[in-house]
């Protein structure tokens, strides 16, 4: 058992690793998002960026609440439901708290800055943050940090089934779900439920990150986390991703190919707006199209990644303080870089290149360094354990 576990093991955590690295990506290329305002934004945009970002946005989320779910099932393979708590309170609770009041007001500051809401020192600005308006009448937010918010509210509400993987009654279970899912045609029914999301939430509660009045995000989200644990005990369920990958990677590939055509191309016109024909279609072919994604991910992951190295344990450990300060830097550093009379790639470049040397540095020198800082930023305080001592939220 502690061989699958291992191994199992390294493939999510390369894909976590991969999952976090499109997300700065992702951050990085949003200023120059067609009709889409951000904490900072671009005067000129591009409809190739726009293209790719509302077909990358559709998966990244649901890959990352997937492989938390994972994490979950190995977490508490490994300590008492009480000792669980604990970890997930620290590891999710602590950090949010602290990137409320001290890293999401730079992104709010700047914003404000390019806005033309303030003209102010940072320092000037920043007891306003204590004043404890909401975003956007005040500078009282959670921003990018929402998905953490997320995750710790899911395991209070999924904590009594997380508890039941301490039984045995679990176990009853595996022999049927391995046979189940030794057949690709049980992965692609589980797309079901989102295509019904799609149906029956998307457009009365579109996405805010809000975890109020979010009932669209907060259902397929809650239900990725726990499909997550649910599946990381099944072992055909692997195995078959693993299979199967081409499968998988076909139908989703198709599946990109409709939707880019048919409504990504051009967002503004074609996104439905109604319970028609049109939303049918969209949450049908996005609904599996996200899914299927994950599918392959997971395949090509074990496929190519199913080993271990020095980096690996490196950047599974950086993976969340990233996560952490990443739009912070993205913001600051943008709103000086898009004043920049240069064109849309070359900004992006500056910008992502900016970005990572910030953050790794601010991790590498200070953020590791400490065993307040690494609380206050999700890892493990043994300064002794540092190869795989803070594998993300």
């Amino acid at each position: 058992m502690s061989k699958i576990l291992n191994k199992r093991l390294h493939y999510i955590d390369w894909l976590r690793v991969l999952a976090f690295i499109t997300l700065i990506l992702f951050h990085c290329a949003v200023p120059f998002v067609e009709h889409y305002d951000w904490e900072i934004n671009n005067d000129e945009t591009s409809p190739s960026i726009t293209r790719i970002i509302w077909w990358t946005h559709q998966w990244r989320l649901p890959l990352l609440f997937f492989i938390a779910g994972v994490g979950v099932r190995f977490s508490l393979q490994k300590r008492s439901v009480p000792a669980f708590i604990g970890e997930r309170f620290v590891r999710l609770f602590i950090p949010l708290c602290f990137a409320i009041f001290f890293i999401t007001p730079v992104q709010v500051y700047f914003e404000w800055l390019q806005e033309g809401r303030i003209n102010m020192g940072f320092l000037e600005f920043y007891p306003s943050v204590y004043e404890i308006v909401p975003y956007p009448d005040g500078a009282f937010t959670w921003s990018h940090m929402w998905f953490v918010a997320y995750l710790f509210v899911f395991t209070l509400v999924l904590l009594p089934i997380f508890s039941l993987s301490k039984t045995k009654l679990p176990d009853r279970f595996i022999p049927g779900l391995n046979r189940t899912f030794s057949n690709p045609i049980a992965h692609l029914t589980m797309a079901l439920p989102f295509v019904g999301y799609f149906y029956w939430l998307y457009l009365d509660w579109p996405e805010q990150g809000s975890l109020i009045n979010d009932w669209f995000v907060f259902s397929s989200s809650i239900t990725f986390y726990l499909f997550g644990f649910l599946l990381g005990g099944v072992a055909s369920f692997w195995e078959n991703c693993l299979r199967y990958r081409k499968l998988f990677l076909i139908i989703a590939s198709l599946l990109a190919v409709v939707l880019i055509w048919k409504y990504y191309w051009n967002w503004q016109l074609y996104r439905p707006t109604a319970q028609a024909g049109s939303l049918y279609a969209y949450g049908l072919l996005d609904g599996f199209h996200i899914w299927t994604i994950i599918l392959s991910a997971i395949g090509y992951t074990m496929k190519y990644l199913n080993f271990s190295n020095r980096y690996l344990s490196y950047l599974n450990t950086a993976v969340y303080p990233f996560y952490i300060v990443h739009q912070a830097v993205i913001v600051a550093s943008g709103y000086y870089v898009l004043q920049w009379d240069i064109g849309i790639g070359a900004k992006l470049i500056v910008l992502v290149v900016l970005c990572v040397a910030t953050i790794w540095i601010l991790y590498h020198f200070l953020i590791r360094k400490t065993v307040v800082s690494r609380i206050l930023f999700g890892m493990k305080w043994n300064l002794g354990r540092d190869p795989r001592s803070g594998q993300g939220p």
